[in-house]
């Protein structure tokens, strides 16, 4: 659904109050409100970025994972400006607290998220699997998982000569992520919400 208002810009988007607690993504200039999703949707969102963590922490990487707390000013083509919120995005701990004074936004201008995770509902499947997949390699963000409940299948999406090659994970097969190496983790853990750490 988007909300019918006048075209933003990026600059219009991160001051932009319409005086409720609805969270927008900004897509070609339209404002388009982020639904809360199912409570597995949350579950698995909570789990996965409690898992990232402890994998942070355990190969003591200067990184913090944060659940859709972050825009990803993307690069997508045409004349309007758009901007993403993924369910879950790795990035440097200096990048992270640097939004300490400002919007917690990345901008094309700065170094992109190391992954970012989107968790698929029947809204949002389109844009997961299709624009989002296109912008954020643009971004040159080297991983991207699209987990998707509906098909019990996690996606993991690595960078290669700056388009994604796209691995598909189903069951108790080990999940491979090139940015997290030593994680043990399975489709079916992952989709399980609350099975995990």
């Amino acid at each position: 659904m988007t909300i019918a208002t006048h075209k933003l810009t990026f600059e219009e988007y991160l001051t932009f109050e319409d005086g409720t607690d609805t969270r927008y993504e900004l897509v070609n200039g339209d404002l388009i409100p982020m639904s809360l999703g199912t409570g597995l949707h949350g579950e698995i969102i909570w789990d996965l970025t409690r898992v990232l963590e402890q994998e942070i922490q355990r190969l003591d990487l200067d990184w913090v994972a944060r659940p859709a707390l972050i825009g990803v000013q993307s690069p997508r083509g045409g004349r309007w400006d758009t901007s993403r919120i993924p369910d879950i995005t790795v990035l440097s701990s200096s990048q992270w607290a640097e939004m300490k004074g400002r919007e917690a936004v990345i901008r094309l201008s700065e170094a992109p998220p190391s992954l970012v995770v989107e968790v698929v509902s029947t809204s949002t499947k389109p844009d997961d699997y299709g624009a989002k997949w296109s912008e954020y390699s643009v971004l040159n963000i080297p991983e991207y998982w699209i987990v998707d409940p509906t098909d019990a299948a996690i996606t993991i999406c690595r960078l290669e000569n700056g388009r994604y090659q796209d691995a598909l994970y189903r069951g108790d097969y080990p999940i491979v992520s090139p940015t997290f190496p030593g994680l043990t983790l399975t489709a079916v853990q992952v989709l399980n919400a609350g099975t995990l750490g």
